[in-house]
């Protein structure tokens, strides 16, 4: 009888509206495969514009999700199961292809770096506690799409850009703690803190966006903010892995 309740009193656009959030999460694995063409016809910024997009999906479909409380709106649904499969699709298998097709890795490190890639995110996307419950990830976080951009914009050594590759790989299993950038709720009990974070969270989206967008050529400026945020996300994870937050009611 209370499950009959809860029914009626979900109305078709409350219902509608979850379905939406729903849509929109799955959309990311669409992007995903326009990527996939891009990289295989060798269009490499249209195929890293596709994936930036897939990103900014995956960063607020969470937020819209838990705003009209989907689980309830659309209990047949798992989100947190589709949420995974795309994410492993374009964090991991679109990163993967772009390093089998493009010019980040030498010919014969290829199949070293994608065993690498695969294997390490098949196990980090399947922790039970993957996400750890002060909402921080556990481990590397496969952010391939993002490492393989910076990989390629530096144009630096491709031997090293494999080596590098291979250590992130590694760190996969090492139980550091990296900051969910749309989820700070244990990162600081400061409100502003957390803002400030998230502040530099979009403005590094914003600046790598930039990036792109300017390339071949570079700036100064955004080369700045974008290694910036990078060097402060890492030591704040670093942080919060020694020192973690407790709460107490």
């Amino acid at each position: 009888m209370k499950s009959e309740v809860h029914s009626i009193a979900i109305s078709w656009q409350q219902r509608f509206a979850g379905w939406l959030i729903h849509a929109f999460t799955a959309s990311g694995a669409y992007l995903g495969v326009l990527a996939l063409v891009e990289i295989y016809f060798h269009r490499y910024i249209a195929a890293f514009w596709l994936m930036g997009i897939a990103v900014v999906i995956d960063s607020v479909d969470g937020v819209f999700a838990r705003l009209i409380k989907v689980k309830r709106t659309v209990p047949q649904i798992d989100g947190a199961l589709l949420d995974n499969i795309v994410d492993f699709f374009n964090y991991t298998i679109v990163p993967a292809f772009f390093i089998m097709i493009g010019p980040v890795v030498p010919s014969e490190w290829r199949f070293i770096c994608l065993a690498a890639i695969t294997f390490s995110s098949a196990y980090q996307f399947c922790q039970v506690d993957a996400k750890t419950s002060d909402h921080f990830f556990k481990g590397f976080p496969s952010y391939w799409n993002i490492v393989v951009f910076y990989l390629f914009f530096w144009q630096i050594n491709p031997t090293m850009n494999a080596i590098i590759l291979c250590v992130l790989a590694i760190l996969s299993f090492v139980p550091i703690k990296y900051v969910y950038p749309s989820r700070l709720d244990y990162l600081t009990p400061n409100f502003f803190l957390r803002m400030a974070m998230l502040f530099a969270t979009i403005l590094w989206g914003i600046s790598t966006a930039g990036l792109l967008w300017v390339y071949p050529k570079s700036n100064y400026l955004l080369d700045a903010i974008s290694m910036g945020y990078m060097i402060l996300y890492v030591a704040v994870s670093l942080y919060r892995t020694w020192f973690p937050l407790v709460q107490t009611r």
